[in-house]
């Protein structure tokens, strides 16, 4: 596989999704739209139904406001209002659950791509790789980092969308409202986006020691599972039991840390919205005191700023559920990256049933002392041969070459069947 971005190897996962990502997006576009449509819908009524503040809409909206009667009409009849927000209430509703139900299809495309792509790429890997990666820490990356990658794009990236159409256009109607006000809400943006950005590289950096130790976990839990009539056998229960303890508590450990450090984004995070709406409520009432905005404006100035609370809180967790995707996605593409095993283009089939032959082979792991040196034998056809030897002596190497699952270097030798070199 050339050497791609990460989320470039996601995109290229998504084909056949965009679609339904598409409409999730038209869909949260509406649902803020009408969401936000509220508190106008309130100011309207304070101002112009309970009190008397002179009409001064733009033209489409006066002319919506003379078709319907007026606004005597709709002060003897205040039903209509909520009857409006019962509306938009609806379409809210309506467009939420557009938006979560073609999310899900297209996050579950995405996933079920990637868990494919994952396992046909694994099952072509060469057998050295294998032997240098853990088993428990490759069925981690394939698991629970697939997870946390699914987990982002079904939820965080959604919210991330939501977010920023959601502070887009609550900045334009308070522009709209009052110049001043939104000076307020602007100056409190810059903290944070300052102490996430500053929370986001820690937890970046948390989350990958957290998961890497996950994965030692995952390779004690394998090990123990495939081996355990080894480890009965020699009575080594004990000292399994004690080994997993060990890097369960240090697993254990690092979430708590982990958990340390959202405590106090999250702290800081409710510190700096509370501060927020403070300084909008005080500024607010005594604006509307000196008639500089009408109360209406004000009740429509504060919704929104509550409405734009929440996001700016969770624009951190986003950026930390971001920052675990980032660690995950980046193991699986450590995975997806590597070169798969390829027959040479000029291989053929020999014939096996012929005589084997090792002739001068030579081999040895990683630049080690060799293993086997010059060893030379030709097994005839039909017969049975037995290769004897202490622990490390060679037996299972010379296998292992025969099969291929390691390949015999250029100028150590070489293993033919019936004449024909199997490389």
């Amino acid at each position: 596989m050339k050497r791609e971005s990460e989320f470039k190897i996601i995109y290229l996962q998504a084909k056949g999704a965009i679609k339904f990502f598409l409409i999730s997006a038209a869909a949260t576009i509406l649902k803020v739209a009408a969401s936000f449509a509220v508190p106008q819908v309130i100011r309207f009524t304070v101002d112009h139904v309970i009190d008397d503040v002179h009409l001064n809409y733009i033209r489409p909206v006066m002319n919506m406001v003379d078709t319907i009667g007026g606004v005597e009409y709709l002060k003897e009849n205040l039903w209509f209002f909520a009857v409006l927000i019962l509306i938009l209430a609806f379409i809210t509703s309506i467009s939420d659950y557009i938006g979560r139900i073609t999310v899900a299809k297209g996050t579950e495309g995405i996933i079920k791509n990637l868990r494919d792509k994952l396992f046909e790429h694994i099952q072509r890997l060469p057998y050295s790789y294998h032997i240098k990666n853990q088993t428990g820490d490759i069925i981690q990356r394939s698991t629970s980092d697939v997870e946390v990658v699914r987990n982002f794009i079904g939820t965080q990236l959604v919210e991330m969308f939501r977010v920023v159409i959601l502070v887009i256009i609550s900045l334009i109607l308070m522009f709209s409202m009052n110049l001043q006000l939104t000076a307020a809400v602007l100056i409190f943006i810059p903290a944070v986006v300052l102490y996430s950005t500053i929370f986001y590289g820690i937890l970046s950096k948390k989350f990958l020691v957290t998961d890497e130790a996950e994965g030692q976990l995952f390779t004690t839990i394998q090990e123990n599972l495939t081996g355990v009539r080894v480890v009965r056998a020699f009575g080594r229960e004990k000292h399994e039991i004690e080994k997993f303890s060990q890097r369960n508590n240090t697993f254990s450990e690092l979430w708590v840390k982990l958990g340390y450090q959202l405590g106090y984004y999250w702290g800081i995070g409710d510190l700096v919205t509370g501060a927020l709406l403070m300084v909008i409520v005080i500024y607010g009432t005594f604006f509307v005191i000196n008639d500089v905005i009408t109360l209406g404006e004000f009740l429509a100035f504060a919704s929104y700023t509550v409405m734009i609370g929440w996001p700016l809180r969770s624009f951190g967790r986003i950026l930390s559920e971001l920052s675990k995707a980032k660690v995950s996605l980046k193991r699986i593409c450590e995975i997806l990256k590597e070169p798969e095993e390829h027959d040479s283009p000029n291989s053929g089939t020999p014939d096996i049933y012929k005589d084997i032959e090792y002739k001068n082979v030579t081999f040895k792991y990683d630049g080690e002392i060799p293993v086997l040196k010059n060893v030379s034998f030709t097994i005839k056809k039909g017969s049975t041969f037995a290769i004897l030897g202490g622990t490390g002596s060679g037996k299972t190497t010379l296998m292992y070459l025969l099969n291929r699952l390691y390949d015999l270097p250029d100028a150590m030798g070489s293993i033919t069947i019936g004449g024909v070199d199997i490389k």
